[in-house]
């Protein structure tokens, strides 16, 4: 595991540096302006439909004795608008996601490898296509698990614990081929995505957890969460952004690293075959 510790520390100095700070910018804007739409639209039919679904359903009649026993009682007010929120959280990630990887992923590639490994060659075995193939097609997986664990957000330890692996998953699938298609051919990526799936794994999870974070301080003060909840949610939105820029470092030192361990050691085999 050093070199995660390696690949973190060398992430913490690029993040501190001015050009990543500017960097969170575009795509802050980028998701601010989808969601401000979006909200626009959206917000008051999704609001009144879950509203009228639980009355339909007599939900509060059942779920309201069970908050009461967990100590969740003040959840009952603002139950419909707080799973609203937990809805649209997935949908916010992925636009996050979408734009790191457009608009910023791009660069911290050029930002890591020009600085770091300028000696290493670029294969160019993945492609923009190919990278946002994988995320939606991760996404779809994710927003499922996403959905059936919604439960767990009234017991925070567990909902904290869920979210880290799943957004382990995700962005050990998406970042480690974002941060590999500009220098690995597509045998090198396939490689070192099956040799290094756990040190990856264990990026995407410390990096879940803290990615988790906002949704339970939604849960912790839900009744300011719902009264805030524009302003909450741009302040989401930033440090998600934030979150996978530094996500995105750290996956790019870690992976560029490996990759030169991997061509060095193919390179000692020849030799050592000739």
């Amino acid at each position: 595991m050093r070199s995660v510790l390696n690949a973190y520390w060398r992430a913490v100095q690029s993040q501190l540096h001015g050009k990543m700070l500017v960097l969170s910018i575009l795509p802050f804007l980028l998701s601010v302006l989808v969601w401000g739409v979006v909200l626009w639209f959206v917000a008051q039919p999704l609001l009144d439909w879950l509203q009228g679904w639980f009355f339909e359903l007599e939900l509060f009649r059942y779920t309201s004795p069970w908050l009461e026993w967990i100590g969740l009682a003040v959840l009952k007010a603002v139950l419909p608008p707080l799973l609203a929120m937990l809805l649209l959280l997935p949908l916010m990630i992925l636009t996050a996601l979408i734009f790191i990887g457009v608009a910023a992923m791009p660069f911290i590639v050029r930002h890591v490898g020009s600085r770091h490994y300028p000696h290493l060659e670029k294969k160019q075995g993945g492609s923009l296509l190919k990278g946002l193939g994988k995320a939606l097609s991760s996404f779809l997986v994710f927003i499922v698990i996403w959905l059936c664990m919604l439960p767990l957000y009234a017991i925070p330890p567990l909902a904290l614990l869920a979210s880290a692996l799943l957004w382990g998953w995700l962005t050990s699938r998406v970042m480690s081929y974002d941060a590999l298609s500009d220098h690995a051919s597509s045998d090198e990526i396939h490689t070192l995505q099956s040799e290094k799936r756990w040190p990856l794994l264990a990026i995407g999870v410390v990096s879940g957890a803290a990615g988790s974070l906002p949704a339970i301080v939604w849960v912790g003060g839900a009744a300011i969460a719902v009264a805030l909840f524009p302003f909450l949610l741009a302040a989401s939105i930033w440090l998600y952004v934030l979150i996978f820029i530094f996500t995105g470092l750290w996956f790019e030192y870690y992976c560029l690293e490996a990759l030169a361990q991997l061509r060095a050691r193919s390179d000692t085999i020849i030799v050592e075959q000739e």
